[in-house]
């Protein structure tokens, strides 16, 4: 059974069990509210990246959003919880109790503390596209391998994104996915396969949970 209820915020913050070698997925956000889209992309990242883990990273705020309104840490978690429902699947607040508000800060923690780990970036088509406004976005490129996952109506938009062209030369074919991890940085991937117009700003919009079904239960995993 999944856990739902809250866990003590100092457990939840604290960096997931880990072992060398293995292969973790990074995947970050607000998770406000967390979806079965979330769950979907790191099913896909798991099977096409052939990882161990993927750890969501659920943020205290994002820097590059307004964070009026946005629900306590815990409460994220404990639905994050609920809606990843799977053992490879770990939402954490590790950002909490490492201090760190940007992602170049919270993954380079994460690589020079656990260098015999093989960590990958995930993230959507969406975010590809405003990549270039992340503080230090190409030295967050240069620290770990990244897989960009399609998204509905994104797709031309995030490949012609200035951070596209920008690392264009480090992108490697779909077909080599498996081998991302095991890659030197720059290096990065983008992968198919993901259908799902869901997106939690839209669930906000129309007042919808993460939770209670609706129209995130009808989600198909390819």
């Amino acid at each position: 059974m999944p856990t739902t209820g809250p866990a003590p915020l100092a457990a939840t913050t604290r960096i997931p069990p880990l072992t060398p070698g293995m292969r973790i997925g990074l995947y970050g956000g607000s998770f406000n509210p967390p979806h079965a889209a979330h769950r979907a992309v790191s099913l896909l990242a798991l099977k096409r990246l052939r990882l161990d883990r993927v750890w969501w990273l659920v943020t205290p705020g994002n820097p590059l959003k307004d964070n009026h309104g946005l629900p306590p840490l815990d409460e994220r978690l404990a639905q994050a919880r609920s809606m990843a429902d799977h053992p490879a699947l770990i939402p954490t607040g590790l950002e909490a109790g490492l201090g760190t508000r940007f992602t170049y800060d919270t993954v380079a923690t994460l690589v020079r503390r656990y260098p015999q780990v093989r960590f990958v970036w995930l993230m959507g088509a969406d975010n590809l596209t405003s990549f270039h406004r992340w503080q230090r976005w190409k030295d967050l490129a240069e620290l770990l391998p990244i897989a960009v996952i399609d998204r509905a109506g994104c797709s031309l938009k995030a490949t012609a994104s200035p951070a596209a062209g920008a690392l264009g030369r480090f992108r490697i074919n779909e077909a080599e996915a498996a081998t991302l991890a095991d890659r030197a940085a720059p290096a990065w991937v983008f992968l198919h396969g993901l259908k799902s117009p869901l997106s939690s700003t839209a669930l906000r919009r129309q007042g919808l949970g993460s939770a209670s079904g609706g129209p995130t239960a009808a989600l198909v995993e390819k």
